[in-house]
């Protein structure tokens, strides 16, 4: 059981990679309308699981490139798993196995419906009690694109020239600093079991965040988490409303032009009676 509500943010570091790309638009990284760098939650929940599954937990959204079980797809995971088989139809006791079974599920919760197969039929829905928002840059980001070539052709060509797949464009930024926020709600973490020593793991993974994650679009020591901030309030329901805990943050750069962490003030003004604990990145 989570004993108490908790709020929490991360302060991460971009130098001279692309965070997140934005397949809609050349995967250049994404931007809003006003300039300023985004990572979506999507993203920031795949790096936590990533997290997770490399600290032995078991994970129901599994990337490609990271499955551990031969499955295929999320209907084979669900289908395969014996603790869902023997809840068969019974929406409460599919939950409640998916949800002991996976971390990532009764953290984030998660959709079970499949089309065909064993699962035919059956529709549950999980409502996580941890909630994490897109990250925003502090300050409007400059993109950088660069045309760059491969030595060799994807595929050969009637006439023996280059193919169209040798060259391309990369993108990305030269500095960004960005902050993001989540909080883990008691109440629901009742509903999935999440208790405590999930919470534990959550903040490990934040403090980690970009650990065997590297890319050629993200190289090692391109992303660099800063602090993450982690609030843990006195009762389940929370002495302060999220918003509130969450404005306590403030990152201000301390020169017109800032390029690296030196060049921001980080600062967590306290609130009464509100715990909070800053962790240096690793």
């Amino acid at each position: 059981m989570l004993s108490n509500k908790i709020d929490f943010a991360v302060v991460f570091s971009v130098k001279n990679a692309n965070p997140n790309g934005d397949p809609l638009n050349g995967n250049r990284p994404r931007v809003n309308y006003d300039g300023y760098g985004e990572v979506s939650d999507v993203c920031l929940k795949r790096k936590i699981r990533n997290r997770l599954q490399d600290a032995g937990y078991d994970l129901f959204v599994q990337s490609d490139d990271r499955c551990d079980d031969g499955c295929k797809s999320l209907s084979d995971r669900a289908s395969g798993a014996q603790e869902l088989k023997a809840a068969g139809k019974d929406r409460d006791a599919y939950a409640k196995a998916a949800c002991e079974k996976w971390i990532d599920v009764r953290s984030f919760g998660q959709v079970f419906a499949f089309k065909g197969g064993k699962e035919k039929g059956v529709s549950v829905g999980v409502r996580g009690p941890v909630s994490i928002h897109p990250a925003v840059s502090v300050c409007p980001i400059s993109i950088e694109s660069m045309q760059i070539t491969k030595s060799v052709n994807g595929e050969t060509t009637k006439d023996g020239g280059k193919s169209p797949d040798t060259m391309g464009m990369k993108h990305t930024i030269e500095h960004g600093m960005y902050v993001t926020y989540g909080s883990i709600n008691a109440q629901l973490a009742d509903k999935t079991g999440f208790s405590d020593e999930d919470a534990a793991a959550i903040k490990e993974a934040l403090i980690s965040l970009f650990e065997n994650d590297s890319s050629s679009a993200r190289p090692d020591g391109s992303m660099e988490v800063c602090k993450v901030i982690w609030w843990v309030h006195n009762c389940r329901s929370g002495q302060y409303s999220s918003a509130k805990v969450h404005r306590c943050l403030t990152v201000e750069p301390k020169v017109d032009l800032p390029k690296s962490i030196a060049d921001y003030e980080i600062k967590v003004e306290p609130l009464e009676g509100l715990a909070v604990e800053i962790i240096e990145g690793r």
